[in-house]
């Protein structure tokens, strides 16, 4: 295999973020998170309190949204929901920019919101990933096309003091003109823009629609250090039948006369 199973694992953050996850199903996507050894679960700031408490000794992180999904919240209501999960034991951030802001061109406004998020988390020795959501960024905005677009979000994240660039929250579903609903989440011409315009300090992080083992497997080539996953099980236990197969067959070869 060309990762080990831990290089793997420890890129996922295992994602509990559905509008209607329940306790019990927050209590077994933990279990889940653990038995996996993934890096983190990425979980809504309510329960951040009752995730530590699940997970402690177990290696496995704690993250917490803030602005979520849609990054609308007032900056000083991000940066307090920001200190508030840092309080309970959150050591991730997951925030997501003012996308209207961005959109009208108020880089300022977005350096400042974004930047306020991460003094706040640095301040409590917590990481900040900043999402994007490019599946309403395709047609760019404010003079910009969508790849300036982007590469401008990624200068502007860098600057602000973010830890990870990150494409999608995975709840970004575009309307088309047929009234449907259509997302893409992380796609590889995003993790390649997003990678090439942050310097190395900066890391990216793909969410939505990384679904199966060959699609973390791509998601790591392309340079990203995690990727948030509810597909965790079944992208592992695809690497543990890969990984029996290949040694089997390692083991059953004849020797050589």
């Amino acid at each position: 295999m060309k990762y080990t199973y831990e290089e793997l694992a420890r890129m996922i953050d295992h994602s509990l973020l559905h509008p209607t996850v329940t306790d019990q199903e927050l209590e077994d996507g933990c279990k889940l998170a653990a038995k996996y050894g993934v890096a983190s679960v990425c979980i809504k700031p309510y329960a951040v309190q009752r995730a530590v408490d699940l997970l402690k000794g177990t290696g496995v992180l704690v993250g917490c949204v803030i602005g979520f999904p849609h990054g609308n919240s007032a900056t000083e209501a991000k940066r307090y929901e920001t200190e508030l999960a840092c309080r309970d034991g959150a050591v991730e951030i997951d925030m997501v920019i003012n996308l209207g802001k961005a959109l009208s061109g108020d880089w300022d406004y977005v350096e400042r919101d974004i930047k306020a998020v991460c003094d706040e988390a640095h301040a409590h020795g917590a990481k900040v990933k900043v999402i994007f959501e490019n599946d309403y960024l395709a047609n760019g905005g404010a003079g910009l096309s969508g790849s300036e677009f982007k590469r401008k979000l990624c200068q502007i994240s860098e600057r602000a003091g973010a830890d990870w660039v990150k494409t999608s929250t995975g709840y970004g579903f575009v309307k088309g003109p047929d009234g449907k609903y259509s997302y893409r989440g992380a796609t590889a011409d995003d993790l390649k823009l997003m990678r090439a315009a942050c310097s190395p300090k900066v890391q990216v992080k793909a969410a939505g629609g990384v679904r199966d083992l060959d699609g973390l497997i791509l998601v790591r080539d392309l340079g990203a250090t995690r990727c948030g996953a509810t597909a965790t099980a079944t992208m592992l236990d695809e690497y543990g039948r890969r990984a029996a197969s290949t040694t089997y067959e390692i083991e059953t070869l004849p020797s050589k006369p």
